[in-house]
């Protein structure tokens, strides 16, 4: 299993397919499948049945997950940059190639 740089709450960037150059928070990371899901990108539509949530039932909106290697994250700056780790004193840090700074 690798290891996933991009963590829930990041902020992204799609950089490849559909959704090229849309922005938006990871709400959820699927680590088996390498892929996360992302605020208000990938929105697809789901057909639902009625039930006591939903009496209505009808089509509802929802993001659907994106595979990592689409994704890249936005530095506090905006800019799209690389992920790397490194020791900070004991702690194991995260940091922008970029920049290099601390992210």
């Amino acid at each position: 299993m690798t290891k996933l740089k991009i963590k829930s709450g990041d902020t992204v960037q799609v950089i490849a397919g559909d959704h090229k150059g849309s922005e938006g928070k990871v709400l959820k990371v699927l680590i088996d499948k390498n892929k996360a899901i992302v605020e208000g990108v990938n929105m697809v539509k789901k057909h639902t049945k009625p039930s006591a949530q939903n009496p209505q039932g009808g089509i509802v909106e929802k993001e659907a997950s994106i595979h990592i290697s689409n994704l890249s994250l936005l530095t506090s700056k905006g800019e799209a940059t690389r992920v790397g780790y490194r020791m900070d004193g004991d702690n194991k840090v995260r940091f922008s190639k970029k920049s290099n700074e601390v992210i």
